[in-house]
This record gives structure tokens, C-alpha cells and sequence, in this order.
């Protein structure tokens, strides 16, 4: 298998252990919605130095083999000791971190945190805005829709890690068994899932999880939705009933489940894998990270799979984390310099994708040639590279999550995930999931329109 898709720690993060998140309080960190400049206002050329002299700085992160570019780190800067800490996977190190923000005494200097999470971490005092630090200068080196998440508020709070663009997977035995090829549009995609459900009621087009908010909120997002805005610090806009794009969602899904051409099933347990890799799905809609999970959980599939663009030729990210510097940082040029190095020198993000398995999030590697084109066996044949990386340029601009968007998907299954079965009414469903998401939000001290 190629080294620039290994296993990475997003192989389960981006499940089921992501997507169902948990309620944090989000007064907890800082009493509510309010700027934080997390000294902000600090000094380039003092990041720069910092890398020279002594230092001791702990990072949060669940990403498994991580410490071998933390290694090349150390190796090149040797005065800065770096000491690793598993805080467990997403929810689970929000939740510790959470507590520790609380304490006002614990927490990391530097800690991962997913897209989705970011903002409620940086609108409430949590984490440190980069811009100050020279972290503005560093945009052009990042994927638009990278760089797009870490800019909140008029401010930078996070180096961009890793991706996730959408890309279609699919089943090159199964089309083949059906004379088909892999759909182009939404249209295509529909009139495909009747085709083949019709000619053998075992197999689906693909299915869907009624608790995986990521992969519905890609989903609108790659329609050209924009459900959500962020007002500053204190305001929010929801709106799951009337944007177009969560309308061309439940237009183009609520069919496919009423009709029963999709299966709506719980997703990354043992059952689904099985399916997987018996040809019950003929489709896999997921983000860059999906090969490395494939080979990881059914490596008997290998030379089966293949990988096109998304319908439609649009994406939307799925997945992906960025490197954010705690309010409580004891040394934050260090820190600072930490994470601006993990993310954008070329050792690094050639580390970060090689030797532990993430997608990048860096245009040193996204318009590489060298990487576009590089062989995967897992895909004999084909430059799987060279469709995400356009599939990372071919995401929608414009993207936001709240700064509540953790709660917001912990209670996706409660309403939509309701919906996401025959007999479900899915644009009622999104309602609700609005109106209760636009409660909380209030209950938080947002103004929340």
C-alpha cells in the first residue's frame, strides 16, 4: 500500500465517535460568547526566536504514529522538548479539555481539535488567536477550505492538519456486474440506484447512518448549502429549513430512503464492515481518509475499489483537524512556533502524510506531481491522489459550523437520523433539528436568528 495512505487516527474519529459528539457547555470555557485576543497581539520575530532557545511544551493529539514528525521536530529544533499526550479520541479529549479550561489550570499548550469543534473552543477565550503571531501571513500555503476553518471572528485560530474533500468510491465489480458507470451527477447517481436495486434486491447504492451528523452536514454543504453563519462572538444564524442546499439534500435523499434504494443503518461496527466487503454497497460517499480504512478493516476488498469525483464534480470537506494554542499556554511563541511548523514545513506535512497517514491540508503537496500521481495498490490502476486533491480544490467556499456545532450534532440523531428510514419526513426533520439547535444556542447567551 502506498505510505501516503496509511491508517490514521481519523479512521474512527471521523465516525461514529466524531459525528455523534457530545453536549459541551460552552459557558464553561469562558463565560459565554465574548472575543478573546488569547494574546493575540504577539510578536513574529519573537516566534522565530523562540525555536532557539529552551523550552518545554505538551500536545494533545490522538493521531497514532504522530511522534515520528514530532521527532523530526525535536531533531531540528533540539531545545524544544515536546511531550505527547493521548487524550483520547475527539469527544473524548474535548470533554478533558473542556475540564481543564474550567480549572483554568491543566490544559495542553498544544492541542488538536477537529474543524467542526473549533469554533467553540475560539469563541470562548479558549485558545490563543494566531494572527499576531504571523500565522495570518501563512494562508496561501493552505487549501481554501482549510485555511477557511481556522479563520474565525476576524482572527486565526488554528493551523489546518489535515483534510477530508468528499470523494465517490465505488465498487468496480459491482458497476462492472451491472454495465455502469460511475455516475456524474445526482441524477445519474439516483437512476443507478434503482438500476441496481431492481436487478438484485441485495445489493445498495450506499446507505445511510441516522447518527452521523458529519457526513449529512458534508452533504448539504456539498450542495451548495450554507445552514450556518457566525456573527462575530455572540451571533448565529441556523437555518436547516429554507437553505437550498439542505434542500437539495433532502431532495435528493428522501426518495432514495422511502424507496428503500439505500440502506439506513448504523455505520463503523462490525455488521457494516461485513457489508462492505460482501458488495452490499455499490458506493461509498466519505472523505480522502476512506483508503487507509479500507485496507485497514477489509484488505481482502483490495483491487475491487475505485475512486471518482463526487456528483456533480463539487465537494465538501469531510473530516479533518486543525493544531490550536490554549489560552493557557506557558510559552505560547513556542507553542506558536510548534504549530506553524507542523503544518507548513515541507519535512512535516510530507511526515504527517507518509509516515502517519493524513491527508494534507498544505498546497506543498496537494500540487505536487509527485504525490497526484503516485500509484496506491489498494487502487491498482488508478492516482486516487490526483481526484482528492481536485476534489479538495473543487470544494464549495463558504463553509461554516457554529460555535455550538458540537451540540448540534449530538442531537442530529434524535430528529433527522429519525427521518433517514422509509416513512421519514426528512425537511420536517431538519426543521427540528434547527429549532432545537437554535434553542440551545440561546440558552448559551448567542443571539441566534
Amino acid at each position: 500500500m502506498s505510505r501516503s495512505l496509511r491508517p490514521s487516527a481519523l479512521t474512527r474519529a471521523l465516525g461514529a465517535a466524531t459525528l455523534a459528539a457530545l453536549s459541551l457547555s460552552l459557558t464553561a470555557c469562558g463565560g459565554g460568547p465574548g472575543t478573546s485576543d488569547g494574546g493575540g497581539k504577539g510578536d513574529p520575530a519573537a516566534v522565530r526566536a523562540a525555536l532557539d532557545k529552551p523550552a518545554e511544551i505538551t500536545f494533545w493529539t490522538w493521531v497514532p504514529n504522530i511522534d515520528k514528525t514530532v521527532a523530526l521536530f525535536e531533531k531540528k529544533y533540539p531545545k524544544i522538548k515536546v511531550n505527547l499526550v493521548n487524550a483520547g479520541r475527539s469527544k473524548d479529549e474535548y470533554t478533558k479539555l473542556t475540564t481543564v479550561l474550567k480549572a483554568g489550570t491543566g490544559a495542553p499548550d498544544v492541542v488538536q481539535i477537529e474543524y467542526f469543534a473549533l469554533p467553540q473552543f475560539a469563541m470562548t477565550k479558549s485558545l490563543v488567536d494566531l494572527a499576531g503571531y504571523g500565522s495570518a501571513g501563512l494562508k496561501d500555503k493552505f487549501a481554501d477550505s482549510a485555511w477557511s476553518q481556522v479563520s474565525l471572528a476576524d482572527g486565526v485560530y488554528g493551523i489546518p492538519q489535515d483534510t477530508g474533500p468528499m470523494a465517490m468510491f465505488y465498487r468496480k465489480d459491482i458497476l462492472d456486474r451491472f454495465g455502469a458507470a460511475p455516475p456524474s451527477t445526482w441524477e445519474e447517481y439516483g437512476a443507478l440506484a434503482r438500476k441496481i436495486h431492481d436487478a438484485d434486491p441485495n445489493v445498495r447504492i450506499t446507505y445511510v447512518d441516522p447518527g452521523d451528523a458529519g457526513t449529512s452536514n458534508s452533504l448539504i454543504w456539498q450542495a451548495g448549502g450554507k445552514p450556518y453563519t457566525v456573527d462575530g462572538t455572540a451571533g448565529a444564524t441556523v437555518d436547516l429549513k429554507n437553505d437550498a442546499g439542505a434542500k437539495a439534500y433532502a431532495d435528493t435523499w428522501g426518495p432514495l430512503i422511502e424507496d428503500k434504494l439505500v440502506d439506513s443503518t448504523a455505520s463503523w461496527n462490525d455488521e457494516w464492515w461485513k457489508s462492505m466487503a460482501s458488495g452490499r454497497y455499490a458506493t461509498w460517499l466519505a472523505g480522502a481518509w476512506a483508503p487507509a480504512v479500507l485496507e485497514q478493516n477489509i484488505p481482502q476488498s483490495s483491487g475491487q475499489w475505485s475512486v471518482a469525483p463526487m456528483p456533480g464534480g463539487v465537494s465538501a470537506e469531510n473530516g479533518g483537524s486543525s493544531v490550536a494554542v490554549t489560552t493557557q499556554a506557558r510559552n505560547k511563541e513556542a507553542s506558536v512556533a510548534f504549530a506553524q511548523w507542523l503544518g507548513t514545513d515541507p519535512e512535516a506535512v510530507r511526515s504527517l502524510n507518509s509516515q502517519v497517514g493524513l491527508f494534507p491540508a498544505t498546497k506543498v503537496l496537494l500540487d505536487d506531481p509527485g504525490f497526484r500521481g503516485a500509484g496506491v495498490p489498494f487502487f491498482p490502476g488508478g492516482k486516487p491522489n490526483e481526484v482528492f486533491a481536485d476534489m479538495s480544490k473543487a470544494v464549495r467556499p463558504g463553509w461554516q459550523y457554529l460555535p455550538f456545532q458540537v451540540y448540534a450534532n449530538s442531537v442530529f440523531k434524535d430528529s433527522v437520523g429519525q427521518a433517514l428510514q422509509p416513512g421519514g419526513n426528512l425537511p420536517g426533520a431538519l426543521a427540528a433539528w434547527q429549532d432545537r439547535v437554535k434553542a440551545y444556542g440561546k440558552e448559551q447567551g448567542f443571539t441566534v436568528k
